[in-house]
């Protein structure tokens, strides 16, 4: 698709995190093992999402077993909402929460059994037809879609969605189809400098709409991966006359089986029925309930303890994407009652601490950070194996080719960090006692892993400095450029299920810019001419292995971040819901099937 605030999915997917372990995907034992004795968590997998056919993209829904209609689910979140523009949208708890008012071209649809995901189409009527070798993609779109003003949705309509990801105003959103059809980094803005908003479109040679149903993309080289592209929040339709620009953050014109009311910035929003949402035309989502009311600020042991006590309106309550306390975890694992409603789900989100490469420019003091950084013990105030497992690489277990013996700097082994390696590597670059600024969210749990990373670095012959951020403003002020922090907790979610979502977003020097999710700010000739070869395979498992090991070798040969771990949500809800499922792409409670019994 996601910080503890939500990690930043790819603040993707997912994807980034402050917060705690919302980790968007993962956990550790005691020490932190890759794969903890005694520890009952389901085994991080890759993710294999398989391409829908017409068939499947074709609504209504599949009824859900003991589905009711009617009541309202009360819906408890940590971090504030920013966004509800869908062009905006770009950590876990707001791409999950827009799945209830946005559809996209395409989108996921998740089997209630297995929990599998299939790509299917959503506006569209399937996942997209190829032609000329890859480099043109064509999308029609679904009889019978309708905002919830009752006006139809074209083809003009996901233009303007498209176009308007141009204007100066859009910075927060992913830029994939932007980049690929227009430029690399920034440049793209270059082809549309004030969006549609003056009257001016992209050539029909980039993007068509011949008639009301038809979406025509034109790419300069082939891009296999354009139907999981057009499946991002902002791959969706604004209707031109109703796009309000910035103000469209407040109340965005729904197409979904929901829609906006009350967004109170700050406090909560509702999400009410949408009588003018056709479930012919969904395959992926339902409306059993009258609505959610979403209220804000609930830090995780107030929805932990309200939901595992289910009295009142939790009775009827959930969370998207809080996890479950890692202090109340022991109480709540003896409950059975509890642990009946509840779920622990690897997600796609891999937590590193960033190194500010333009601050700390020796690569021996980057290694020393490495040995010398606390994974282990930094998981456990996140939850342990609830929270996550220790991670080795930069690239985590839910993509294909992720190798788990890969581990340089040996965080499995040693769990509280290899303080003697670091110092001789310090002493090494002629570097004793060298200052370290290290930014943190906040919260009680980033406060609590702070004093472990401290202690942790110091040890190792660093002389460390503590910052402390608000968790609101916690990204803005990590992706500033020109920061002055050395170190900085971040989460990366894959996109989709390819590491092509990890690599150049997050290491490519085409995007060291403010608000980019590059927050090493690393830009390295070598890496980046490797990164435009692998871009040009047209060969997706051969690309996997490409992007995996280019990601091995960034770290080995750059060291711009120190891998901490993979990511688990361990989260519950109140005793009189039903239809919970996980959405394994943005690592959160997929509320599109949820009814009170």
């Amino acid at each position: 698709m996601t910080p503890k605030k939500n990690s930043r999915r790819a603040r993707t997917y997912a994807v980034a995190l402050t917060a705690g372990a919302l980790a968007l995907a993962g956990c550790s034992s005691g020490g932190g093992g890759s794969d903890p004795k005694g520890s009952n968590e389901p085994k991080m997998e890759s993710q294999d999402v398989t391409l829908g056919t017409a068939a499947d993209s074709t609504g209504p829904a599949k009824e859900l077993p003991g589905a009711k209609k009617g009541g309202t689910v009360t819906v408890l979140q940590r971090d504030a909402f920013e966004h509800l523009d869908p062009g905006q949208i770009y950590v876990s708890d707001e791409l999950i929460a827009q799945t209830l008012y946005n559809r996209t071209l395409t989108n996921y649809q998740f089997d209630d059994k297995t929990g599998k995901a299939k790509l299917v189409g959503d506006l569209a009527t399937d996942t997209g037809k190829s032609s000329d070798g890859g480099r043109t993609w064509t999308y029609t779109l679904k009889d019978g879609l309708k905002y919830e003003d009752g006006s139809p949705i074209t083809s003009k309509d996901v233009r303007q969605a498209v176009e308007r990801l141009y204007a100066p105003y859009q910075t927060n959103g992913p830029t994939y189809l932007q980049q690929w059809l227009s430029g690399e980094g920034q440049k793209y803005r270059k082809a549309l400098p004030d969006g549609p908003y003056k009257g001016k479109h992209l050539p029909s040679s980039v993007l068509d709409t011949p008639d009301d149903k038809t979406i025509v993309f034109h790419f300069d080289q082939p891009r296999a991966e354009v139907p999981f592209a057009v499946a991002m929040p902002n791959i969706t339709a604004v209707p031109p006359g109703k796009d309000t620009k910035e103000k469209y953050d407040k109340a965005p014109l729904a197409s979904g089986p929901y829609k906006v009311r009350n967004f109170k910035s700050g406090k909560g929003v509702e999400f009410v029925k949408n009588d003018q949402w056709d479930p012919k035309t969904d395959s992926i989502r339902h409306q059993y309930v009258d609505g959610f009311n979403v209220s804000f600020g609930h830090q995780w042991v107030d929805s932990t303890r309200r939901l595992q006590a289910s009295k009142g309106a939790d009775r009827n309550g959930m969370t998207l994407t809080n996890a479950v306390d890692p202090s109340q975890i022991s109480t709540v694992l003896k409950d059975k009652e509890a642990m009946a409603r509840s779920l622990t789900e690897t997600q796609p989100y891999v937590d590193v601490v960033s190194i500010n490469t333009d601050r700390v420019k020796d690569k021996k003091v980057r290694e020393a950070i490495a040995w010398a950084f606390p994974s282990g013990q930094y998981l456990q105030q996140f939850g342990g194996p609830k929270g996550g497992e220790v991670g080795g690489g930069l690239v985590g277990p839910t993509l294909k080719g992720y190798d788990p013996s890969f581990d340089p700097f040996q965080k499995k082994k040693y769990p509280g960090g290899n303080a003697k390696k670091a110092r001789a590597l310090l002493k090494e670059a002629g570097k004793e006692n060298y200052e370290l600024v290290y930014a943190y969210g906040n919260g009680d749990t980033h406060q609590d892993a702070s004093v472990v990373v401290q202690q942790a670095l110091e040890r190792a012959g660093f002389k460390v400095q503590k910052k402390e951020i608000d968790q609101s403003t916690y990204y803005t002020q990590i992706g500033k450029v020109k920061n002055k922090f050395d170190l900085y907790r971040s989460s990366w979610g894959a996109d989709w299920p390819s590491a092509s979502t990890v690599v150049p977003p997050v290491y490519g020097g085409e995007n060291v810019y403010d608000d980019s999710s590059n927050y090493s700010h690393l830009n390295v000739p070598s890496v980046n001419e490797e990164i435009g070869k692998v871009t040009k395979v047209g060969d997706l498992g051969r690309a996997t292995s490409e992007w995996i090991k280019l990601s091995e070798k960034i770290l080995t040969d750059e060291v711009p971040a120190v891998p901490t771990f993979y990511n688990r949500l361990f989260t519950l809800w109140g005793s009189g819901i039903g239809g919970v499922k996980f959405n394994s792409v943005y690592g959160a409670v997929d509320p599109t099937a949820i009814f009170i019994k």
